[in-house]
């Protein structure tokens, strides 16, 4: 897209007065950058990404309080990953990080295994072990 075609729409940008650098061709076809307040067909994926993500969490955080998933679970979530993810961060096996998604599996995690989940997390073990749902 040409510089002066590059869009000014309002975006999640504009509520906090930012706006992103973007890539465009100037007058000779030649690439460099513009800025840009936002796009609208751009704000309405991230919008919707984000409230999809809003509700796995909250999905979450309610089979936690019905004792169908670990706290791991939520957190995983609350984080942005993905089992495999999680896995390469804590380095171990997606099986065994799925096994520990179990209540009964994870309440008897010792604290070394715990600790990787909570730096994966950026949290503590006692912020893990300790999970309140309200």
């Amino acid at each position: 897209m040409k510089k002066e075609e590059v869009p000014q729409d309002k975006g999640n940008l504009s509520n906090i007065n930012m706006k992103e650098l973007v890539y465009a061709t100037d007058e000779k076809g030649n690439y460099t950058t513009a800025l840009s307040t936002g796009w609208e067909p751009k704000t309405i994926a991230l919008s919707n990404s984000i409230d999809e993500i809003s509700e796995r969490i909250a999905v979450a955080k309610e089979q936690v309080e019905n004792n169908e998933r670990s706290p791991i679970y939520y957190f995983m979530e609350v984080s942005r990953m993905d089992l495999s993810i999680l896995s390469s961060y804590v380095g171990m096996w997606q099986w065994r990080v799925k096994r520990d998604f179990k209540p009964e599996n994870f309440k008897g995690l010792s604290d070394k295994v715990l600790q990787k989940y909570a730096d994966a997390f950026d949290i503590s073990i006692n912020e893990l072990k300790n999970f309140k749902t309200n």
